[in-house]
């Protein structure tokens, strides 16, 4: 068996499309910003990317970049005029902030209508309750890539590798919703490798390059991976072992090329919504 792969850049690429023309008919340019404290390299990347999404797409975009030395106090204050200004439609707040910032707080700080990460715990408990709110990207984008690979996942049993607040959480609260049986695994589960093969859905998020081998993967299952890791030759990895599991999958995600695209998109998708719900259209 060789599984079919899951195109995370095309399937992007076309929500994109979706979104840039729908803000065309717009008499508004929905209004992003990103706030990023300090120069992390990866942070650096991943907000150039963002920010240059969101521009393809039509949205007023601008990005905010703040000193590493930043106190919490002055992070709250940008928060605050940002929460406050009627231009604002979205902030997203990078991640990883400095030591001397409690990331809780900055969050905690957000107004839950513009936080278009999802992570307000307005946001989640919105999620947890099955009510309608702003969803972290990583999970929207994988249920996007599940139902554009035609997967079912109503009556479908998944397992959820990873409990993180980003990412494994709300991922199984998302496929419960769509009426999934879910099963949450984590460091402390007993014997992985048998409840993956249970499961016809298995997402991968803790991590770990290559824990999921081919063994651990039902014949025909649907293998998202949505870790990445870089390994020491400067490579991105996943969670999985793509070659084993690719043999066993129906359907894979690749690292990089799945998930990874899907987030940004999803930022852009929550961020209309966002202005849309804002403006009452």
């Amino acid at each position: 068996m060789t599984a079919r792969i899951i195109d995370g850049k095309a399937i992007a690429a076309r929500l994109r499309t979706g979104l840039a023309a729908r803000v065309a008919m717009l008499g508004f340019r929905p209004g992003l910003r990103v706030v990023r404290v300090g120069e992390d390299p990866a942070s650096v990347v991943y907000v150039r990317n963002k920010d240059r999404a969101a521009r393809e797409v039509g949205f007023d975009s601008a990005t905010i970049v703040l000193p590493e030395a930043t106190s919490e106090a002055e992070l709250l204050g940008v928060i605050a005029g940002l929460n406050a200004d009627p231009a604002v439609d979205g902030i997203l707040l990078q991640l990883p902030l400095p030591v001397q910032i409690h990331p809780e707080r900055a969050i905690l700080a957000l107004d839950p209508a513009k936080d278009v990460d999802g992570l307000h715990p307005i946001n989640a408990g919105l999620l947890a309750a099955g009510k309608p709110g702003l969803t972290p990207c990583t999970p929207k984008g994988v249920m996007h890539l599940l139902a554009e690979a035609g997967v079912p996942v109503s009556g479908a049993r998944a397992i959820v590798l990873g409990r993180s607040v980003l990412v494994g959480r709300p991922m199984g609260a998302l496929l419960l919703a769509a009426d999934a049986t879910v099963t949450m695994a984590h460091s402390r589960s007993r014997d992985l490798a048998a409840e993956c093969r249970r499961a016809d859905i298995v997402i991968a998020a803790v991590g770990r390059a290559g824990l999921v081998r081919g063994d651990w993967v039902a014949p025909g299952a649907t293998v998202i991976d949505v870790g990445i890791n870089r390994g020491t030759d400067g490579k991105l990895t996943g969670d999985v072992a793509f070659a084993e599991a690719a043999g066993h999958a129906g359907a894979i995600t690749p690292v990089p090329g799945g998930v990874g695209p899907m987030t940004i998109a999803c930022l852009l998708e929550n961020t209309l919504e966002a202005a849309l719900v804002r403006r009452g259209a």
